[in-house]
């Protein structure tokens, strides 16, 4: 058998004549081998409640075995998997996650600034624990850019400097593959919003009925976690979350925000906005919304820990206070070209006189906003509950007292954790909205062909899917392990496999949906797995007996899951 050859590189780093452990074959004629990686966990959701994703953990944990690695893919309920991820952050190795289109997302600064963000890895977005200053530097550089095209470079250095780090393994642009029955509502009063679908807040509130039918029935594959204005823990959440309270701006289906509660936004100079609140605005339990309420909602996230999902968004206001009875002036630390998607459009007007005396009672707690459950949540928006089981059933209803009262009477949402399940619930009648597909999209486009009142809408997520590798825990901390791990997935695979087509290869936090702002050519990374062998051998992993172990001398200090 010929002896393989030596990479120039691995020639040069040797300060001895002994020939170096080949990764390639398993062959070590010098150097011991650190301790051999322990089994690695990829966690995802369960394969009943997501299919798609559960699928594409079995095809990564295939491609990582060829690494020489011990996988197991552990697929949990999505509660559960929230729980361990998000609160339990330094007692697993790596997930399957998803960012979700929602409308303040049309802008790219809140994953570029917040995703990353050193601030949130303890509590918020970073759950990766992922720390570079220099791309810190580039966030907050595109953020107080109000050029487009020299922010739109920023953001292409930005994505590049991802690209070399992979502190997220980026999977797919997935499309969001929905339907609804064209019998019960109007096509021509669904909205199809860019990068998010015809499931979105303007679909809900301006839904027409065709008929008699004046309830839409939507489905959720999963439970929820809550309904809090000061905390959103998924996607199900948000769409619910957007029905109850109110924010001052919205942005509309063309991406753009618009005022919302607000009359009018006025920009007096680059760091400061002047907001006049519509009059005649009342919260659910019939008190007026006020400009105090106003200032409490960006001041409660911006002046304690107690809401650590939102204070990032806040934390760029110098000051925020009530000129007059309808006017409130922010002024910004430094200007901010995203300030009215990503903070305006994006804080829940929050009730003073109901969320004034929770945050009090926390502040001599451990616990944070994001513990609290409302009995009867209260906001001022379109919808308002009427009762809610966060893992069966959530009915709102519209609020007449509302400047824009839906045309429906209520929005009925159904958690339906079997995929198959819900799809057959559609022709049936018991869903009229599959607002939550997360099967075959043919099984859905041949349920519709044989049903021809089931109008189905694809529309290529803003969102995206990837592997989270806890950067808190070896050897995932190790930015060559991280790219040698990237390296073996084949996404062109996963899009075919688990998301039979629906779905685009990813390797950016700026989807293709943001044409503007996604550098061309970020998402043609190509799997190489003798790259990925290459890049470990290199930093001087080394494959004994076919399995992999750290490089010479290191010791596993990390135990399993």
């Amino acid at each position: 058998m010929t002896a393989p050859k030596l990479s120039r590189r691995a020639l040069l780093a040797s300060s001895s004549l002994f020939l170096l452990p080949i990764l390639a074959t398993g062959s070590a004629l010098a150097a011991t081998p650190g301790d051999k990686i322990r089994k690695i966990t990829l966690l995802c959701a369960a394969q009943a409640s997501d299919p798609q994703e559960f699928q594409a953990a079995q095809l990564i944990a295939a491609a990582w075995r060829q690494l020489g690695l011990d996988v197991e893919v552990k697929g949990l309920p999505r509660p559960q998997l929230s729980d361990v991820v998000w609160n339990n952050r330094t007692k697993w190795d790596t997930t399957m996650w998803r960012m979700v289109g929602r409308p303040e997302r049309s802008d790219p600064d809140e994953f570029t600034f917040n995703l990353y963000n050193p601030a949130t890895i303890a509590t918020g977005y970073n759950f990766v624990a992922y720390n570079n200053p220099d791309f810190q530097k580039l966030a907050e550089a595109q953020r107080a850019q109000p050029d487009p095209e020299k922010r739109r470079e920023l953001l292409y250095q930005a994505q590049d400097m991802i690209n070399r780090d992979q502190p997220y393994l980026f999977l797919v642009y997935p499309k969001n593959v929905l339907a609804y029955d064209k019998s019960v509502w109007k096509a021509e009063s669904i909205v199809e919003q860019s990068g998010i679908g015809i499931r979105n807040f303007w679909t809900f509130l301006r839904a027409e009925p065709a008929g008699a039918k004046k309830d839409m029935v939507c489905n959720a594959a999963e439970s929820l976690i809550a309904l809090n204005p000061l905390y959103i823990s998924g996607a199900i959440d948000s769409w619910v979350t957007e029905l109850i309270w109110d924010r001052l701006m919205r942005v509309g289906p063309d991406g753009l925000p618009q005022p919302w509660a607000a009359e009018t936004v006025t920009q007096v100079d680059p760091a400061t906005i002047d907001v006049v609140l519509r009059q005649g605005q009342t919260w659910h339990d019939g008190k007026p919304v006020t400009v105090e309420d106003v200032v409490f909602s960006f001041e409660a996230p911006a002046t304690s820990d107690k809401s650590p999902m939102y204070k990032p968004f806040v934390e760029n206001i110098a000051s925020v206070k009530a000129m007059d009875e309808h006017t409130v002036r922010f002024v910004l630390k430094t200007p901010s070209a995203a300030f009215m998607t990503s903070t305006l459009a994006k804080i829940n007007l929050t009730p003073k006189h109901v969320w004034g005396s929770i945050l009090a009672d926390l502040a001599n707690k451990p616990q944070n906003a994001e513990t609290v459950q409302e009995e009867r949540p209260i906001g001022s928006g379109p919808f308002k509950v009427a009762r809610f089981k966060l893992n069966e059933e959530i009915v709102l209803e519209a609020n007449p007292a509302h400047w824009e009262k839906p045309r429906m009477d209520r929005w009925i949402l159904r958690v339906i954790t079997n995929t198959g399940a819900a799809l057959g619930m559609l022709p049936r009648g018991e869903i009229n909205f599959l607002t939550d597909y997360r099967g075959d999209p043919k099984l859905l486009a041949d349920l519709a062909r044989n049903n021809p009142s089931i109008q189905v809408v694809a529309t290529t997520d803003m969102g995206f899917r990837f592997v989270a590798p806890n950067a808190r825990r070896p050897p995932f901390d190790d930015v060559r392990f991280r790219r040698a791990l990237s390296l073996a997935i084949n996404r062109q695979l996963m899009v075919a496999a688990a998301w039979n087509g629906f779905a685009a290869p990813a390797n950016s936090f700026v989807s293709p949906a943001l044409q503007f702002w996604a550098k061309p050519g970020i998402d043609d990374l190509k799997p190489n797995m003798a790259e990925a062998k290459k890049l470990l051998e290199e930093a001087g992993y080394v494959i004994a007996a076919g399995k992999l172990h750290y490089p010479a001398g290191v010791k596993e200090t990390q135990t399993e899951g």
